[in-house]
C-alpha cells in the first residue's frame, strides 16, 4: 500500500495538513499520477548529489511523458493540458536546479509521513490501545494477499496433481492392456507370473483410487478457500469501497482507487476459471476410465455447480459504477441531475479478463423496477436521450481496466396527459430516482447477467433547484447504504450532529484548502440545536431543521444560508479563506469576548447571519475610557465584491465624524496580525503616493482620479480623543480648510450621512482628501 493511499484514508482535518504540502512549484496531481514511482526513488540522496538529482528529474519528465500517452488514448484533452502545463513548469523551475527539485519532493514525502504518524498518535490518544486505522487497513491488505495468493497456490497444487493422476492412470491402462495381450498369446506367461501382475495392479489401482480421493478432496478445500476469501472480498472490502465513494462523493476523503480489488478478483476469478478446465479434466479422466466407488463421478456434479455459482457471485459483484452520474459543468455536486443537460457514468468490471474485452454489452435504464413509481404520488417519469449502449473495453480506461464511460446522456421528463400538480408528499428535490446498468456474460457453457445501479439521483428541470437537490444527495448519502431506497425522504431519518457537523466542514475542504474548525463548527450547532446545546455531538437534527425550516427569526433555511456562503468564499473570498483570514462562523458574543482585550483598532472577519445569498462584514474594536466599543459594517455581499476586492475594501475603508477627515480604524486582523501584512499581498495595486494632478500636463485628460472605498459616518462622540481621530498635522487640516471651505466638506458629509456602522454604497471619495496628497500641496505651496 503506497504512503499516498494511506494519507488518502485519513481524517479531513490531516487532509487539510496533506493540501498545505503542494503547490505550483510541485502540484499535487503528480503526486497523484506518480504516487508509486516518487515513493520508490531515493529522494534523500538526489538532494545531495547533483548527477543523481539530474538523473531523476529527467525520469520524472519521462513518467509524466507516460502518464499523458495514457491520457491521450483516453481522448482526455483537459487532463493531457494539464499534464503538459506541469511539465513545462517543472521544467522552467528546476532544469537548471534538479537538487532543488529533489529537496523539494524529499520534504513533502517526509512531510506526509510526519502527517501519517500524528494521525496514528491522535488514534491512539482517542481509542487507546486501538491501533491506528491506517496500520491496521495495511495488516488487513496483507492478510487479503495471503489469501488471494493462497487460493491461487492452491489451483497450481491442483493443477500438478491432476498431471500426476493423468500420468498414473496412463500407466495403470498400459499395464493392463499390455497384461491382457501377454495373456493372449501362445506362449502365454505363467500362473506365477500372472498372480504377480495381478497383484501389481491392484495396488496400482488401489493408489490410482486414492490419488483420485485426494485431487477431489483438494478441490473441495479449494473451493472452501475461495469462498471464504471472496466473501471477504464482497461483503467487507467491496462494502466499504462503496460506502467510501458515498462519503467521497458528498465532499469526504477521496475514494481509495479500484486496482488492489480489481487485482484481487481477478486472480480469483482466473483461478475458478482453471478450476472449470480441472473438472473437466477429472471428467475426460473418468470417462476413459471409472469404477465403482469413483470419488469423481460421485463428486464432479457438486463440485461443477459450487465452482459454477462461486464464478457467477464473483463476477456479478464485480460489476460496479466507478464514478456515478455527474454534469460535467457541475463536477463537486455529483447525483444531481438537471433536465436537458449532459452527464456522464463510468462502470467497471473488477474481473479483468482478456476474454471479456469487447464482449460485454452494456445497457443503461432508468428507474427500472422502480415501485415508487406507481405507490408515490406525483413521482415523476423520465426518458433517456443519448446513446444507453456501450461495450466495455480495456481501453475504455488509462490503467487497462475493463470499463464503459457513458458521456452523452440527458434525461427528459415524461409529459402525462393533463397538468402536473404537486400534491404528492414530496417535493421535486425529494424525489430519488436511479439509474441500472444491465450486460450479459455469454461463454461456452456459461450465461451470466449483471446488474448495478447508480446511487440514488435527484432530477431539477431549473439550477435554482441545485442547492436543496444537492441538500438531498447529502443528507441520504450520511444516513443510508441502500441504494434502493427511494422512499427515503417519506421519513427521513435524524441525523446526529457528530455526523452532520463532519459533513458540513467537508462541504467547504472540498471545494477550498480548509474545513470547519470545532468552534466554527459550535457556532453551527448551536444555531441548529439552539444556544443551550453547546453543540451537542449527539444532539438529532431533524431534515426539515436543515433544509426546509426558516432559520431562528430569519426567512431562509439553515442550508441555503450555508450555501450562499459556500459560494460567496468561492467566488469572491477563496484566497482569504484558505489562509485563514476569516473566522467566518462566530456569534456576536463571542466576537465581543474576543475583541475586548485586544488593542483599538483589531478587527476579526465573519460571515453576515442576516443573507441568504451570503454576505461578509467586519468588527473593529475602539479603546475608550470606560469599556471598549465594538463598531460592524453593514455586510457586503457579492454585487459589491464582484465591483471591489474584499482586501481593497479593508485596505480603502474609512470612517467620518462631522468635519473630521476619514481615517481607517482597521489596524490589526484577530488577534495581532498587522492589516497590510494578513493583507497585502491580495491588494490589487500598491498603495504609493499619486502623482500632483497636474491637469494642463500632457498626459493630463481632464478628470481628477477617483477611487472607490468605503465610508461610514459616526458621531464624534463615538470616537477615541481628536488628536487620534486626525491623520495629518494641524497644519495640513487647515490647509484642507483653506483649499476647499467648509461648505464644501458640509456636502460631503451629507453625501455620506449614513445610520452608524453601515457603509456606503460605494461612494466616489476624491484621492485629492489623502495626507499625501495635502502633504504634496504644503510642500508645493
Amino acid at each position: 500500500m503506497t504512503q499516498w493511499y494511506q494519507l488518502q484514508q485519513l481524517d479531513s482535518k490531516f487532509l487539510e495538513q496533506v493540501h498545505q504540502l503542494y503547490d505550483d512549484s510541485f502540484p499535487m496531481e503528480i503526486r497523484q499520477y506518480l504516487a508509486q514511482w516518487l515513493e520508490n526513488q531515493d529522494w534523500e540522496h538526489a538532494a545531495n548529489n547533483v548527477s543523481f538529482a539530474t538523473v531523476l528529474f529527467h525520469d520524472l519528465l519521462s513518467q509524466l511523458d507516460d502518464q499523458f500517452s495514457r491520457f491521450l488514448i483516453e481522448n482526455n484533452f483537459l487532463l493531457q493540458h494539464n499534464i503538459r502545463k506541469s511539465k513545462r513548469n517543472l521544467q522552467d523551475n528546476f532544469q537548471e536546479d534538479p537538487i532543488h527539485m529533489a529537496m523539494i519532493i524529499y520534504n513533502c514525502l517526509k512531510e506526509e509521513r510526519k502527517i501519517l504518524n500524528s494521525a496514528q498518535l491522535s488514534n491512539q490518544m482517542e481509542v487507546g490501545s486501538i491501533q491506528n486505522t491506517v496500520i491496521g487497513m495495511l495488516d488487513k491488505q496483507k492478510e487479503l494477499d495471503a489469501k488471494v495468493k493462497a487460493v491461487k497456490n492452491s489451483v497450481i497444487d491442483v493443477e500438478q496433481d491432476i498431471k500426476t493422476l493423468e500420468d498414473m492412470q496412463d500407466e495403470y491402462d498400459f499395464k493392463c492392456k499390455t497384461l491382457q495381450n501377454r495373456e493372449l498369446e501362445s506362449n502365454g506367461v505363467s500362473q506365477e507370473e500372472f498372480k504377480k501382475e495381478q497383484m501389481n495392479l491392484k495396488k496400482m489401482f488401489l493408489s490410482l483410487d486414492l490419488k483420485r480421493k485426494e485431487v477431489v478432496n483438494k478441490i473441495v478445500q479449494l473451493l472452501n478457500t475461495t469462498e471464504h476469501t471472496q466473501s471477504a472480498l464482497i461483503n467487507e472490502e467491496l462494502v466499504e469501497w462503496k460506502h467510501r465513494q458515498q462519503t467521497a462523493c458528498i465532499g469526504g476523503p477521496p475514494n481509495a482507487c479500484l486496482d488492489q480489488l480489481q487485482n484481487w478478483f481477478t486472480i480469483v476469478a482466473e483461478s475458478l476459471q482453471q478450476v472449470r478446465q480441472q473438472l473437466k479434466k477429472l471428467e475426460e479422466l473418468e470417462q476413459k476410465f471409472t469404477y465403482d466407488p469413483d470419488p469423481i463421478t460421485k463428486n464432479k456434479q457438486v463440485l461443477q455447480d459450487r465452482t459454477y455459482s462461486l464464478f457467477k457471485q464473483l463476477i456479478q459483484s464485480s460489476f460496479v459504477v466507478e464514478r456515478q452520474p455527474c454534469m460535467p459543468t457541475h463536477p463537486q455536486r455529483p447525483l444531481v441531475l438537471k433536465t436537458g443537460v449532459q452527464f456522464t457514468v463510468k462502470l467497471r468490471l473488477l474481473v479483468k479478463l482478456q476474454e471479456l474485452n469487447y464482449n460485454l454489452k452494456v445497457k443503461v435504464l432508468f428507474d427500472k423496477d422502480v415501485s415508487e413509481k406507481n405507490s408515490v404520488k406525483g413521482f415523476r417519469k423520465f426518458n433517456i436521450l443519448g446513446t444507453n449502449t456501450k461495450v466495455m473495453n480495456m481501453e475504455e480506461s488509462t490503467n487497462g481496466s475493463l470499463a464503459a464511460e457513458f458521456r452523452h446522456l440527458q434525461l427528459k421528463e415524461q409529459k402525462n396527459a393533463g397538468s402536473r400538480t404537486n400534491e404528492g408528499p414530496l417535493i421535486v428535490t425529494e424525489e430519488l430516482h436511479s439509474l441500472s446498468f444491465e450486460t450479459q456474460l455469454c461463454q461456452p457453457g456459461l450465461v451470466i447477467d449483471l446488474e448495478t445501479t447508480s446511487l440514488p439521483i435527484v432530477v431539477i428541470s431549473n439550477v435554482s433547484q441545485l442547492p436543496s437537490g444537492w441538500a438531498s444527495i447529502l443528507w441520504f448519502n450520511m444516513l443510508s447504504t441502500d441504494p434502493k431506497n427511494l422512499s427515503f425522504f417519506l421519513n427521513p431519518p435524524y441525523a446526529k450532529w457528530s455526523k452532520l457537523s463532519e459533513v458540513l466542514s467537508w462541504q467547504f475542504s472540498s471545494v477550498t484548502k480548509r474545513g470547519l474548525n470545532a468552534d466554527q463548527l459550535n457556532m453551527l450547532g448551536e444555531k441548529l440545536l439552539g444556544p443551550t446545546s453547546g453543540g451537542s455531538h449527539d444532539g438529532l437534527i431533524p431534515w426539515t431543521r436543515f433544509c426546509k425550516e426558516n432559520i431562528n427569526d430569519k426567512n431562509f433555511p439553515f442550508w441555503l444560508w450555508i450555501e450562499g456562503i459556500l459560494e460567496l468564499i468561492k467566488k469572491h473570498l477563496l484566497c482569504l479563506w484558505n489562509d485563514g483570514c476569516i473566522m467566518g462562523f462566530i456569534s456576536k458574543e463571542k466576537e465581543r469576548a474576543l475583541l475586548k482585550d485586544q488593542s483599538p483598532g483589531t478587527f476579526l472577519l465573519r460571515f453576515s447571519e442576516s443573507s441568504r445569498e451570503g454576505a461578509i462584514t467586519f468588527t473593529w474594536v475602539e479603546g475608550s475610557q470606560n469599556e471598549p466599543q465594538f463598531h460592524s459594517v453593514e455586510p457586503y455581499t457579492k454585487k459589491e465584491l464582484s465591483a471591489v476586492t474584499f482586501p481593497d475594501i479593508i485596505r480603502n475603508y474609512k470612517v467620518m465624524a462631522a468635519e473630521n477627515i476619514p481615517e481607517n480604524p482597521l489596524r490589526f486582523l484577530y488577534p495581532d496580525i498587522p492589516k497590510d501584512n494578513a493583507f497585502g499581498k491580495y491588494y490589487s495595486r500598491p498603495k504609493e503616493a499619486p502623482e500632483p494632478m497636474d491637469l494642463d500636463g500632457p498626459k493630463g485628460n481632464g478628470y481628477i482620479k477617483t477611487e472607490l472605498i468605503s465610508v461610514s459616518e459616526v458621531h464624534p462622540s463615538r470616537l477615541q480623543s481628536p488628536e487620534n481621530l486626525l491623520p495629518m498635522s494641524p497644519e495640513e487640516f487647515d490647509e484642507v480648510s483653506r483649499m476647499v471651505g467648509p461648505a464644501e466638506i458640509d456636502t460631503v458629509v451629507c453625501i455620506i450621512k449614513q445610520p452608524f456602522a453601515r457603509a456606503l454604497s460605494w461612494n466616489l471619495i476624491f484621492s485629492f482628501f489623502s495626507p499625501s496628497n495635502i502633504h504634496q500641496t504644503l510642500n508645493t505651496s
